[in-house]
């Protein structure tokens, strides 16, 4: 650059917003399922199993939107019902009835 010449950076600091993935409906490949929640949350076979037999559920939180999407994608090809969404500020969460 010369002398006259003035350079301006910009940071673009955004909060990308937290994002969890709900598995909603089992379907009809329950095995495939399983396994696709265990690839997506690490747990064991047994525990995967259990979550996908309570659908709905929050699987993950706290994620990346691509990750969230990512996730959703492996369960969708496993023949669940998923969806990803995007978690609810501190202040919007509700107090837990008791």
């Amino acid at each position: 650059m010369s002398d006259g010449e003035t350079a301006e950076y910009y940071t673009s600091l955004c909060d990308d917003p937290s994002h969890e993935v709900v598995l909603i409906d089992c379907g009809p490949r329950e095995m495939d399922v399983t396994r696709a929640v265990r690839k997506v949350t690490g747990l064991s076979l047994w525990h995967s199993r259990v979550l996908a037999r309570r659908a709905p559920v929050a699987l993950l939180g706290g994620l990346s939107a691509y990750r969230a999407q990512s996730a959703v994608a492996v369960l969708r090809s496993a023949g669940a019902k998923a969806e990803w969404r995007q978690e609810p500020e501190y202040e919007e969460r509700t107090a837990p009835s008791p």
